[in-house]
């Protein structure tokens, strides 16, 4: 069966299009289902890639640094071109700027592929690809994440988020497993070469799509003036519904980006399980995940401040339990609760950017978001690896639970006092308004 087969089948039966429509309501719309399809293959593909990657710079250069650096590489774009992407998004089609960038990304894997392959590769062709595949992803990530809300609309638009969540878990499981058998079978030349032919799958899903909705934004924002970064920010500002979310999972990716690290730091020093029991505590956080997805696809209704509150609770309370967990067996357990509550926790935030950005500032709003949320990682894992190396995994991953969960409060008690004062202002309006009643 092709893509478009997969995507387009018919639902004849009653019964199961109704089960799907409750369960997973985005599911009925076929450029939603073309979309992830599309995504699920290319993200396996990106995740065998990643693997290989730095399999082979590890081999070139046995240096643990040099893998960090491409790494940085791949990251850093994102810091100084996110926000440009996004404008990108508001200016022009989200659908033809994915096929440029899902084309880019393909050459850019078929390069080193066949750079491999011919036996010529040297680590400065990494890092000049991972530089060049990090300038793409900085303008992708605005761009793909928008345009699922142009995709999808509606109540529907967080179980649509979970869903590509779901594909990403997928990938992140699936993928590295592939990109070992592959490494130790045929080497990584074929694994870059099976990773360029992955973008195959979205580049036939966006050309077989059907118009998603945004022509007549596009056109409004053709009339409109070049957009500028300075509006996106200053919207996100004035919005509570972009800002607080903003604020929360730049103060949770602070410390979950670099999930692993701590995670690496437990299985050597505490548990002193290896790499086999890094790759379990992995897969249990990925497994955790997956679950989230599935749960948060299903909602129907649109998320509001306190459910970001709520699920960044959920989060840090789950990071504490896992610290707190006297042994391996309930610390793995404890990590399924984690992996479901950060996905849990990021989807309702981006949820709720999406919904509350106006249409012709959401690339810009969103890549404020991916930049936050990126940035902040970045900025936390020597941190992270800092408190891990020198007072503990448990030290680090306790302030991972503990110092959000400060943020949170705070934001919380923020709004909460908000929310009273507009009571107050309300009550006493109707006080001022009330008719007074005259004795005749």
């Amino acid at each position: 069966m092709t893509l478009s087969d997969a995507a387009s089948v018919r639902l004849a039966n009653p019964l199961v299009r109704q089960r799907l429509s409750r369960s997973f309501p985005a599911l009925t719309n076929r450029n939603f289902r073309l979309l992830l399809l599309g995504l699920l293959v290319s993200g396996t593909g990106g995740w065998i890639q990643r693997i290989a990657q730095d399999w082979l710079v590890l081999t070139l250069t046995d240096s643990p640094t040099a893998v960090g650096v491409v790494t940085a590489f791949q990251f850093v774009p994102t810091l100084v071109l996110g926000m440009h992407g996004g404008m990108l998004a508001d200016r022009f089609s989200k659908r033809r700027l994915l096929l440029v960038t899902q084309v880019s990304m393909a050459l850019t894997a078929a390069a080193l592929a066949a750079v491999t392959l011919a036996g010529h590769v040297e680590v400065w062709h990494v890092y000049g690809l991972a530089l060049v595949l990090g300038v793409i992803t900085a303008a992708d990530n605005p761009v793909r994440q928008s345009f699922v809300s142009e995709v999808v609309k509606g109540p529907q638009l967080p179980g649509a988020i979970s869903l590509v969540s779901c594909t990403f878990q997928i990938g992140a499981m699936a993928g590295p497993v592939l990109g070992g058998l592959l490494m130790g079978s045929v080497g990584a030349g074929y694994a870059f070469a099976i990773n360029a032919a992955s973008f195959i799958a979205p580049v036939v899903a966006l050309s077989l799509m059907r118009d998603t909705g945004g022509a007549s934004a596009r056109r409004s924002s053709a009339a409109a003036p070049a957009p500028s970064i300075r509006e996106g920010l200053r919207y996100a500002r004035r919005t509570s519904t972009v800002l607080w979310p903003i604020v929360m999972v730049g103060a949770f990716g602070f410390f979950t980006i670099s999930l692993p690290v701590t995670l690496a730091a437990f299985a050597k020093n505490e548990f002193h399980s290896g790499a086999s029991g890094l790759g379990l505590l992995n897969g249990v956080v990925a497994l955790g995940a997956l679950f989230g997805a599935m749960r948060t696809a299903r909602r129907t209704s649109m998320p509001r401040l306190r459910s970001v509150g709520g699920a960044g609770a959920a989060l840090a309370a789950a990071m504490l339990l896992a610290a707190a967990a006297p042994n391996q067996t309930s610390f793995t357990i404890l990590l399924v609760l984690v992996g479901a509550a950060n996905l849990g926790f990021l989807t309702t935030a981006q949820s709720l950017v999406q919904v509350a950005a106006l249409d012709h500032l959401r690339g810009r709003v969103v890549g404020l978001y991916m930049l936050v949320f990126i940035g902040s990682g970045a900025i936390g894992g020597p941190v992270v690896g800092f408190m891990a190396e020198h007072f503990g995994a448990r030290v680090a991953l306790l302030a991972s639970g503990a110092l959000p969960a400060v943020v949170t409060v705070l934001v919380c008690q923020r709004l909460a006092r908000r929310a009273d004062l507009r009571l107050s202002l309300t009550s006493f309006s109707v006080r001022m308004v009330r008719p007074t009643v005259v004795s005749r």
